[in-house]
């Protein structure tokens, strides 16, 4: 069993009488680690003027649960500093302490405080706090909350502290409401949202690690030095025996939104001034959480272990034709948005049923060195900073800096060592001899740790509302992207080789090597191929999904490729929407072999928002694509919808300014390429059914009313689209198979569906229909 110690630094608090209050006392997390924590917690405070009580409360009654909670004591460790009989004295007089209280109804948490007041009057005690930690699951905090403040609350004078074990909610949503629920019984200050990370020795030093070495890092703790970042948590563990809580959680929720985003957050966030302001690195960390850049699942690949939708079926009943989706591998890239890390992938992964345990954060800088003859010199090798947080090879806990990078300083306090003695071991491509290794001089347990802030009232270690609610917004959206992703099967252990292995294409990612093994629900979508034909009179191109957008993108590089030889510039009109978001990513894709540089990006329609806001399409242009290319500023052309500090005011005369500057731009005002999309309702562009043109004829430009907010809009005409060289339709999902239906029924123009008068003068209509939306 790992030892601990609690912090020795007497907070400034009321000295008197403390009651430790662990519900779910007799559980598997309180007998593997919270016990030992509160017995160590009352080793270290024993004689320093406080006095303590435990009660361990369960759902049994007593004459059940007071074996069960006496057998869990009974196997407690001793802290090392505490020789054989003082130890003997203490665990004795803490067993003296400790009883089982029944906790199911709010009449048992009635009784437990008259308990406690009656054994304060009967000793004379003044009360300092109430210490609750709810070892239960998560959907009982709000009912269990709701009893601690209607019948146990300490006097006023006395503090109240109550620890939740995570998982905080299920997604931002459920986050939201629980943490409704429990603020309307809770104070922020009495909660200690715990993420037992953030007591592990390593993590709680990596921002004095940082703040120590701030001379050495400063110059290099940034894009032009960072090649990569790597976070990494492996198991060989699998999930059976937890599968009814796993299979509600999977990987993302029970490892990467929470252990290792708060690694990744302590990494990067910007260094508080002061270590022991709890509230400056608080902010510091939201400030980092808010400049992380959108994921989604392009941005992710997902697994299964083999075994593991066999273990669902047994241990929820489910059939044998059941499938679950639930990923127990997940490898992330995430990017920063702001001047300092702006290009530095952060790989982030996890999984079950992996070649080995271990867990680390790998910080790799770029190596200009290049090497002619000794390619074994120490100046030619990696260079890392490497947060070692155990197991794997090193086995112990460690921070290591390769000896081309720089040597750090010994960090300020006496419980880490600089380690001299090297095991002939490699870590990460480099032997021990070639690191500055530094590591803790007693290696303790994280909830030690933890429990010992709780009682100081030590708030940086924990989760705050407003950080737990950022961490699930930049998550979310990702998971309900993987909802419906089904995750590479692999078979477990060694056995994995390299299927799991994945890589940046781009900005996206995707698993390096094709997979050995059959998807969970082969479908039939294999033995369609691109398809070509008519639709409405005009090409068609179809395929499925993926392969309908790299045609498009594939058809898009030829037509810039000819425009471009004939007249030297590629004029590309881009519609909003969902149509084109997955076309705009597979272009970022192709950015090395896209001649951007040549290309003049246009709107086809514009909402009436500014373009720094979500709902603006021009933003999303940007975030999907021209953040990633290298095109001239001057090329890139935003529908004015923000002048004089209005949006789309008539008397502003935006669309005869976006008129004017296609006029002189494009050679008679002919895109070379115009891309749409189509709404359920038939419009396209921001063409609406009702949308009056019949006086504006000539014009390329106009302000529209949508039916859905934003209501006012932007658009080209149809005029202006019909004289496009090209016209690309891109439609796509199940959900557009009864407009594709009704839309191949008429001939000619609708007025019920403005894509009908879509009919180039000149120039060429392809419609891209993938099979979702041909055949439903």
């Amino acid at each position: 069993i790992l030892q601990c110690h609690t912090d020795n630094h007497e907070a400034k608090k009321r000295l008197g009488h403390v009651t430790v209050v662990v519900v779910g006392g007799t559980g598997d997390l309180a007998r593997k680690y919270l016990w030992q924590g509160f017995f160590q917690l009352y080793a270290d405070q024993v004689g320093k003027g406080h006095t303590f009580s435990f009660y361990g409360g369960g759902l049994s009654p007593s004459e059940k649960g007071t074996p069960l909670l006496f057998g869990i004591l009974k196997e407690l460790a001793c802290p090392q500093e505490l020789s054989a009989e003082r130890c003997t004295l203490v665990k004795d007089q803490f067993l003296h302490l400790s009883k089982y209280h029944q906790l199911k109804t709010t009449e048992d948490y009635e009784k437990l405080s008259q308990q406690i007041k009656q054994q304060l009057g009967q000793e004379g005690m003044v009360e300092a706090g109430r210490f609750f930690y709810l070892s239960v699951p998560a959907f009982a905090y709000a009912d269990i909350a709701e009893k601690i403040n209607n019948t146990c609350r300490p006097p006023s004078d006395a503090w109240l502290r109550v620890v939740l074990e995570k998982p905080f909610g299920h997604n931002l949503y459920s986050a939201q409401a629980l943490d409704k629920k429990l603020s309307d019984q809770l104070k922020e200050k009495e909660m200690y949202r715990i993420d037992h990370y953030l007591g592990k020795q390593v993590v709680s030093k990596i921002l004095p690690f940082r703040k120590e070495n701030k001379k050495l890092l400063d110059p290099i703790w940034n894009k032009h030095h960072i090649e990569r970042i790597e976070i990494v948590l492996k198991e060989t563990l699998d999930a059976k025996g937890r599968i009814q809580f796993y299979d509600q959680y999977g990987v993302i929720r029970d490892v990467l939104q929470n252990h290792l985003t708060e690694v990744m957050t302590l990494l990067l966030m910007n260094l508080p001034a002061n270590l022991s302001n709890s509230m400056e690195i608080l902010q510091n960390k939201l400030n980092f959480l808010a400049s992380l850049q959108h994921v989604d699942n392009s941005n992710a690949v997902v697994g299964q272990y083999q075994a593991y939708n066999g273990e669902v079926q047994e241990e929820l009943n489910k059939t044998k034709d059941y499938f679950s989706l639930t990923p127990t591998f997940a490898g992330v890239v995430i990017n920063v948005n702001n001047a300092q890390y702006e290009g530095i992938p952060i790989f982030m992964t996890s999984g079950k049923a992996l070649d080995e345990r271990v867990s680390y954060a790998r910080v790799l800088f770029k190596n200009n060195v290049f090497c002619i003859q000794d390619p074994k010199n120490v100046q030619c090798k990696s260079k890392q900073i490497i947060f070692y947080l155990g197991h794997g090879n090193l086995q112990y806990p460690a921070i290591l800096v390769s000896k081309n990078l720089f040597k750090p300083e010994l960090l300020n306090s006496g419980d880490w060592k600089e380690v001299t003695e090297y095991k002939d071991v490699n870590v990460l491509g480099l032997p021990l001899c070639d690191y500055y290794i530094q590591s803790p001089v007693t290696p303790r347990e994280a909830y030690c740790e933890l429990i010992s802030h709780v009682f100081l009232g030590r708030k940086d270690s924990f989760i705050s509302a407003e950080g737990l609610l950022a961490s699930w917004a930049f998550w979310t959206p990702l998971l309900e992207d993987l909802s419906r992703v089904f995750p590479r099967v692999y078979p477990g252990g060694e056995a994995n080789g390299n299927l799991l292995n994945f890589q940046l294409q781009g900005h996206q990612v995707a698993f390096s090597h094709e997979a050995v093994v059959n998807v969970i629900n082969p479908s039939t979508e294999d033995n369609f191929q691109v398809m070509q034909g008519k639709y409405r009179s005009s090409e068609m191109v179809s395929a499925w999904a993926q392969e309908l957008v790299e045609r498009l993108a594939s058809d898009l590089l030829l037509a810039a490729e000819e425009a471009i030889r004939e007249e030297g510039q590629f004029h590309l009109a881009l519609s909003g929407g969902s149509s084109p978001v997955a076309l705009l990513r597979a272009l970022a894709l192709n950015l090395y072999t896209f001649p951007w540089r040549n290309t003049h990006i246009w709107q086809v329609d514009e909402r009436c928002v500014p373009h720094t806001e979500t709902g603006s399409n021009f933003r999303s242009i940007h975030d999907l694509l021209l953040q990633y290319i290298h095109i001239p500023y001057f090329h890139i052309h935003p529908m004015p919808v923000h002048l004089t500090q209005r949006l789309c005011v008539e008397e502003d005369g935006g669309p005869a300014l976006y008129e004017k500057e296609i006029n002189k731009h494009v050679n008679g005002s002919n895109f070379h390429y115009v891309l749409l999309g189509v709404g359920q309702d038939g419009h396209t562009a921001s063409l609406f059914q009702d949308t009056k043109l019949e006086n504006d004829e000539e014009r390329l430009v106009i302000l529209t009313e949508s039916p859905i907010k934003p209501h006012q809009r932007m658009s080209l005409t149809f005029t202006a689209i019909n004289r496009a060289r090209r016209v690309g339709v891109l439609i796509m999902g199940k959900s557009k198979h009864e407009l594709v239906s009704q839309l191949s029924r008429i001939k000619g123009e609708s007025s019920k569906y403005p894509i009908t008068k879509v009919q180039p003068k000149t120039g060429t209509l392809i419609w891209y229909i993938d099979y979702d939306a041909l055949l439903g």
